[in-house]
């Protein structure tokens, strides 16, 4: 099995890659290693369900998004993600995604150790060739 993520030393923040076979892939676990840095993934339960509905000018403004949204769920409800249940994303005029989350909430006994201050644009990239799509983002914690 493939990675989905992994992480890179970055001064005062938190660097990662994500990969799929498809953006949508490579979306979906861009969302988990964001969460996998604040918490230990692995032990959040999926007992409730998020939907997301988001559109961009840009993928990289779609994923800047996505991720905020994310963030905000966390802030606002404590919501910590542990799938990402289902996601599509097409391009018209613009790009949207659409995404069912599942998850737990954080006053239910998760330790968030590590809180993310903001995401951010600063060396964001996604590149795709056939059949890989790898995403790098920096989250400022």
């Amino acid at each position: 099995m493939r990675k989905k993520y992994e992480f890179f030393d970055h001064t005062a923040d938190a660097k990662f890659k994500a990969y799929g076979k498809t953006l949508e892939e490579a979306f979906a676990n861009s969302a988990l290693a964001t969460t996998a840095i604040m918490t230990e993934i692995n032990k959040v339960k999926p007992v409730t369900i998020r939907n997301m509905h988001i559109e961009a000018k840009t993928k990289e403004a779609l994923l800047y998004d996505f991720l905020e949204e994310l963030l905000y769920y966390l802030d606002t409800e404590g919501f910590l993600l542990s799938n990402v249940k289902e996601i599509h994303i097409i391009k018209n005029e613009k790009y949207v995604l659409d995404v069912i989350l599942e998850g737990d909430y954080a006053e239910k006994g998760y330790d968030v150790n590590t809180a993310i201050k903001a995401v951010t644009y600063n060396d964001m990239k996604i590149e795709e060739k056939e059949n890989e799509v790898t995403i790098q983002v920096v989250h400022d914690i």
